[in-house]
């Protein structure tokens, strides 16, 4: 158990023989500061993601774990009180998982705020920022790809799509129905229409097969790697996984802190904004990176949180769709 890790057991207190109407429970007691919205809040994917939902405070997940399908429930009941439930087949998993999904493995050793003054003041007004993980590395890869060369809303609208079409239903009392992701093999299966439909080009559709066809390998490569650089390696070994969409791949399902979206259409021109007051380039952005080495992914974090915010030069870039009407 990781040392910033206290999980209150429930095993004296649920029922030996649970339905799968029935959830298992736990609660989370984190020994940091925790903003729970905020630190799991980046694993959703637009406002109307079928696999997650915010409603009335209660943090509701669809994932579909080794187990099986799990939908899990987060709600802070009380400062450092964090109740958990899971339905479902993979609801053990889950429940166990729930913690570094809150960020209970983020480790803040060696970083320096202070090195920039609007990284250390955004940091004081979020000390319970941390970085969330959730261990589904292909189900993040997938949802990487859906995300590469595209608007967010385009992205967010595909993915809806795909999982809608071919996730399974998330089970338990959801607040509308919600839905896992499709299985590695069933990404395979995915017919060429359907991808089309769904709103992806077919570089991205082709990508996911192939990722999927070495999933389980993949995924087994990638989290047996040492570090970032031999993480990246493995991932980008699937044409079509460039540098962003391994960093994005590492930073939703592994929590890295060291994570960084080169190539992305935005985040430059925000780090050099925040940072140096103007606009600069992906190797700009990473010397500006440098002072924070192994925390990277946590100062883009924080400078998303803070108030830093480059003016609009022009009217937003108008979304394409050749889909077929």
């Amino acid at each position: 158990m990781h040392p910033g890790v206290q999980v209150t057991s429930t095993r004296q207190r649920r029922d030996p023989r649970p339905t799968p109407d029935r959830p298992r429970e736990s609660e989370y007691r984190p020994r940091h500061p925790l903003d729970l919205l905020r630190t799991v809040g980046i694993q959703q994917r637009g406002a109307h993601d079928p696999s997650f939902a915010v409603i009335s405070g209660v943090i509701w997940r669809a994932c579909r774990t080794p187990d099986g399908v799990a939908t899990l429930a987060l709600r802070e009941m009380s400062p450092g009180v964090i109740r958990v439930a899971a339905w479902g087949a993979g609801r053990e998993w889950a429940l166990d998982q729930a913690p570094a999904l809150c960020g209970a493995h983020d480790d803040l050793d060696g970083f320096d705020a202070s090195r920039h003054p609007l990284v250390s003041e955004t940091q004081r007004r979020h000390p319970g920022l941390r970085l969330s993980r959730t261990d589904l590395l292909f189900d993040a890869l997938a949802c990487a790809i859906v995300e590469q060369k595209v608007t967010g809303l385009q992205a967010f609208g595909a993915w809806r799509r795909l999982l809608t079409w071919f996730g399974e239903r998330a089970p338990g009392p959801t607040p509308a129905p919600m839905f896992a992701p499709p299985t590695i093999d069933e990404w395979r299966s995915i017919p060429s229409w359907a991808w089309h439909r769904a709103g992806l080009e077919p570089a991205q559709s082709r990508t996911i097969v192939e990722a999927a066809r070495r999933g389980r390998s993949l995924v087994r490569a990638t989290v047996a790697a040492a570090d970032g650089p031999a993480r990246d390696l493995a991932l980008t070994s699937i044409r079509g996984v460039g540098a962003w969409t391994a960093a994005e791949t590492r930073a939703r399902a592994l929590g890295d802190p060291d994570a960084v979206s080169v190539g992305d259409y935005h985040l430059a021109h925000e780090v050099g904004f925040a940072l140096a007051g103007s606009r600069t380039d992906d190797d700009g952005m990473l010397r500006l990176l440098a002072a924070w080495p192994g925390h990277r992914q946590r100062v883009i974090r924080l400078i998303r949180l803070s108030p830093a915010r480059e003016p609009r030069r022009g009217p937003r870039l108008a979304p394409e769709d050749h889909r077929d009407r």
